[in-house]
C-alpha cells in the first residue's frame, strides 16, 4: 500500500494550485501564473490516477467487508469474483502511481538550449552537426516546439562547427536532455573519393534554460565587445557592428552571438545562453553536494560520454545507454526525427534506477 498522508498532500497541493491560479493577483502575474500552471499540469493526471487507485482500494475494503458480513449466496458469489479481478489489478495500479510519484526533476518543464559542435572529423564532423541540426528540426516539429536559433559558424564545405538554439514547448528540456554526450556517425563522406567509411563525431549539449530569477547575473561582472559579424569563409555579413561577445568576468565564460541583424537582439540571445550555462554550474555543485546523489545509467550530465553511433552503411543508430530490443533502431526513421522510442527508453531506464533509488 501506498501511504496516504503522501496521496493527501499531492491532492491538497494540487488543490490548493486550483485555487491559487483563480486568484485575480496571480492572474495579473505572468511568470506566477505560469509557474503554476505547468505545476497544475503535471499533477493533473498524477490525481487521476491516485483517484482510480483509491477507487480500487476502497472498492476491495467493501466487498471484503460485504463477503464477511452477508455469508454465502449468489451476491457474495459474485463480490467474490469481482474481488479477485481487483486484487490482480491493484498491483499493476500501484505500480503505474509509484512511478508517477517519482520526484521529478523541476528542470524537465523548462525549455532547452542545445549547443552542437562538431569533434572529430574535420569537414565530415562538421556536416553531421549539420544532420544532428536538422534532426532535432524534425523531432521539435513533431512535437510542436519552436525552434530559435542562437549562433552558428559554418563548416568550410557544409554543416556547421558550432550552432546554438533554443527550443521551446512543453517538457522540452525533459524530453532533449537524453542527448547530451557525443554522437559518432560512421559512413563514407561526401569529401571522400575512395570510398572509405570514416567515423567522426559530434558533441551536444543540452542545458535547461534559465529565467533571471534563477540566476542573478550583474552587469559589473559582464564584459561586452561588438563587432562586425561575419559568414562562411569569414565575409563580413553585415556592415554594422551588430556581432555581440560576453564574458562573463567571475568564471571566464564566453558567450558569443551574431546570427541576428540587430545589436540589441544578439546581446539578448547572448545573455540567454549565458545565463543557462551559469544556472548548468550552478545545478552540479547543487548535485555533488547531495550525499545520496549518483550517476544513473543514462546519466545526461556527461558530455564526453559516446552515447550513440549512427551507422549508414547499416541503416542502424545503436544507443549504448540502452539494451535488448531497445539499442538498436532503424537510421533513416531516426533521421527523419522518429526519436521518440528512443527517448521513452532512456526515460523508462531513469525512472527505474530512480525508483530503486526512493
Amino acid at each position: 500500500m501506498i501511504n496516504s498522508e503522501v496521496l493527501d498532500g499531492i491532492k491538497n497541493r494540487f488543490s490548493d494550485i486550483t485555487t491559487e491560479m483563480s486568484d485575480p493577483s496571480v492572474a495579473t502575474d505572468p511568470r506566477k501564473m505560469a509557474k503554476l500552471g505547468r505545476e497544475h499540469t503535471s499533477l493533473r493526471e498524477i490525481v487521476r490516477h491516485i483517484d482510480e487507485y483509491l477507487s480500487v482500494v476502497k472498492e476491495i475494503a467493501d466487498l471484503k467487508e460485504l463477503i464477511t458480513l452477508e455469508g454465502e449466496d449468489d451476491l457474495v458469489e459474485m463480490a467474490k469474483d469481482e474481488l479477485v479481478d481487483l486484487e490482480s489489478d491493484l498491483p499493476i495500479k500501484e505500480d503505474d502511481l509509484r512511478l508517477m510519484l517519482i520526484p521529478k526533476n523541476p528542470e524537465d518543464t523548462k525549455d532547452a538550449i542545445i549547443e552542437i559542435r562538431a569533434g572529430t572529423g574535420g569537414d565530415e564532423a562538421a556536416l553531421f552537426a549539420g544532420d544532428l541540426f536538422r534532426l532535432y528540426g524534425k523531432v521539435a516539429e513533431r512535437k510542436g516546439w519552436k525552434i530559435d536559433l542562437m549562433n552558428s559558424s559554418h563548416g568550410t564545405k557544409g554543416g556547421f562547427k558550432e550552432i546554438i538554439f533554443s527550443i521551446s514547448g512543453a517538457d522540452a528540456y525533459g524530453s532533449m536532455k537524453y542527448e547530451s554526450g557525443v554522437h559518432r556517425v560512421q559512413r563514407v563522406p561526401a569529401t571522400e573519393s575512395s570510398g572509405r567509411i570514416h567515423t567522426s563525431a559530434a558533441t551536444v549539449a543540452v542545458l535547461p534554460e534559465a529565467e533571471e530569477v534563477d540566476v542573478d547575473i550583474q552587469a559589473n561582472d559582464l564584459k561586452i565587445d561588438v563587432y562586425r559579424s561575419s559568414g562562411p569563409g569569414g565575409q563580413s555579413v553585415n556592415t554594422t557592428d551588430s556581432a555581440v561577445r560576453i564574458t562573463h568576468i567571475p568564471t571566464g565564460l564566453v558567450v558569443t552571438c551574431q546570427d541576428e541583424k540587430s545589436q540589441h537582439k544578439n546581446k539578448e540571445k547572448a545573455l540567454r545562453v549565458l545565463r543557462s550555462r551559469l544556472y548548468e554550474v550552478k545545478l552540479a555543485e547543487i548535485e555533488s553536494e547531495r550525499s545520496e546523489a549518483r550517476r544513473s545509467q543514462v546519466s545526461t550530465g556527461d558530455r564526453s560520454a559516446k552515447i550513440r553511433t549512427y551507422n549508414w552503411p547499416q541503416g542502424r543508430v545503436t544507443d549504448h545507454r540502452l539494451e535488448g530490443d531497445d539499442k538498436n533502431h532503424a537510421l533513416e526513421k531516426v533521421m527523419n526525427g522518429e526519436l521518440e522510442d528512443i527517448l521513452q527508453a532512456l526515460r523508462t531506464a531513469e525512472n527505474a534506477d530512480r525508483l530503486a533509488n526512493l
